[in-house]
């Protein structure tokens, strides 16, 4: 590759922003609905997939598309779309509940959501590490625990009786 054809496209632009469009609107449902735990609590089949969900994105994405500007477009569409979403969810409540999703309750007055957490994919093993990392002893300890929109998980504790 010559220093002419660096920052020419060799593919067509309007291709890049198509692909780049559909693998993001693509993986933005499979993270959304898929992969709801945070980074913090993702396991190694987890990381793994992401992995090579991205070795696989990128193939999708990029084609035949060989140049710097094309990796630059193809960047600045992804970077478009999240913009985009994030500023939708920020001025249209309805819109952050539809892309970003709502906190799911776990757990409450001293009983396990099997439901909810069989849909998530949660172990009570889990929610017991997640106790402990909060420094709650067990579950009659808790009040509430929850799934928030963004992965993590929210634990609140009992309060004590008031004199």
């Amino acid at each position: 590759m010559d220093g002419s054809t660096l920052f020419a496209f060799s593919v067509s632009p309007w291709e890049l922003v198509l692909r780049g469009t559909l693998i993001y609107v693509f993986l933005f449902l499979v993270f959304r609905f898929v992969l709801r735990r945070d980074a913090g609590s993702i396991g190694l089949s987890d990381f793994l997939f992401v992995v090579l969900i991205g070795d696989a994105a990128q193939n999708g994405m990029i084609g035949e598309a060989t140049s710097s500007a094309d990796s630059m477009l193809l960047i600045a569409t992804l970077v478009g779309w999240n913009v985009l979403l994030n500023y939708l969810a920020y001025r249209w409540p309805g819109f952050e509940r539809l892309a970003m999703g709502q906190r799911l309750c776990l757990f409450r007055s001293g009983q396990l959501n099997r439901r909810a957490m069989r849909r998530e994919l949660i172990t009570t093993e889990e929610l017991k590490q997640t106790l402990h990392r909060e420094g709650v002893r067990g579950f009659d300890e808790v009040d509430l625990i929850y799934l928030e929109a963004s992965g993590e998980v929210t634990v609140i504790p009992k309060q004590p009786p008031s004199p």
